[in-house]
């Protein structure tokens, strides 16, 4: 039987799109966590841990451009590291530019490659060299649509979870704003009736009873949840038992407020009771609305 030996989750990305706030969500689930270790020093210290200690090993790290040992050398160092039987995932973290333009200007902190106060510049370039690194990530969250809070529960619901069953999060949608990247599966449902074109419900959103009756009043919409929902129950078996642990499964509509909300929530009523750990997030949800 395969006896794994800890769980090691590498959180990394571009400076300034959360990091450090993914990692204390992750140290509030009781892992160990370390900002800024060189990689060439986690062979190193895992070993140091097993001299010491015989308990499962929950860990979390920051790596990043901070240290120029890291793109270099990351892949073979955690090619070697899931040899010796440990759980490694790394998770890439990212922004638009002017959100990491945005969170720098209100934190002040230096940015690891700028000079002369290219600031700009220096995001590009970093988003450049870490090419090699979003393409080894077992998972990529794009943070632009997070504050500090959402993402900490999204780490925590969505990477904490060490073992049991798949962390599964349906995610709402509107094409308007763009695909989300984290998505594993995407389902397009622009094909049902919009609720948008009726004056009594174009203000309300895909929570309301209002909406969700009109949207699951035809056949057609009855039908096409009952097939997803057998067809994700055939697909996630299958993703289980290549590896993966988290599962993103984005319904999209026209401006993500009504069809996709409405359907993702069906979803995950479906789900209740089955050996997954499901959440819902409808990203786009208050888009559009005049406050």
């Amino acid at each position: 039987m395969d006896q794994r030996r800890g769980n090691i989750i590498i959180i990394t990305g571009l400076s300034g799109s959360g990091k450090t706030t993914a990692l204390a969500a992750l140290e509030d689930q009781g892992f160990f966590c370390i900002d800024n270790l060189p990689v060439l020093l986690l062979p190193k210290f895992l070993s140091l841990y097993n001299q010491t200690s015989t308990d499962f090993l929950k860990l979390a790290v920051v790596m990043d451009m901070r240290e120029k040992n890291f793109v270099p050398n990351f892949q073979e160092i955690f090619i070697q590291i899931q040899s010796d039987n440990y759980d490694l995932k790394m998770i890439f973290l990212e922004a638009s530019s002017d959100i990491l333009l945005r969170n720098f200007s209100y934190t002040r902190r230096p940015h690891p490659l700028a000079q002369e106060g290219k600031l700009l510049e220096a995001i590009e370039r970093e988003r450049r060299v870490m090419v090699p690194v979003k393409e080894a990530a077992n998972q990529v969250v794009d943070t632009s649509d997070f504050n500090v809070h959402q993402l900490r529960d999204f780490v925590s619901q969505k990477f904490a979870k060490t073992n049991g069953g798949m962390s599964i999060e349906l995610l709402s949608f509107g094409y308007r704003y763009g695909l989300p990247q984290e998505a594993d599966i995407v389902m397009d449902v622009r094909f049902l009736s919009n609720p948008y074109y009726h004056d009594e419900l174009r203000e309300l959103d895909g929570r309301d009873l209002k909406v969700v009756n009109y949207v699951m009043a035809s056949n057609e919409s009855r039908r096409f949840v009952s097939m997803f929902y057998d067809l994700l129950k055939q697909l996630i078996p299958l993703y289980e038992t290549e590896g993966k642990s988290y599962l993103t499964i984005a319904i999209g509509c026209s401006g993500g407020r009504h069809r996709s909300v409405t359907i993702s929530n069906e979803l995950a009523r479906r789900f209740e009771g089955k050996p997954y750990r499901i959440s819902v997030r409808h990203r786009d949800l208050n888009q559009g609305i005049k406050l």
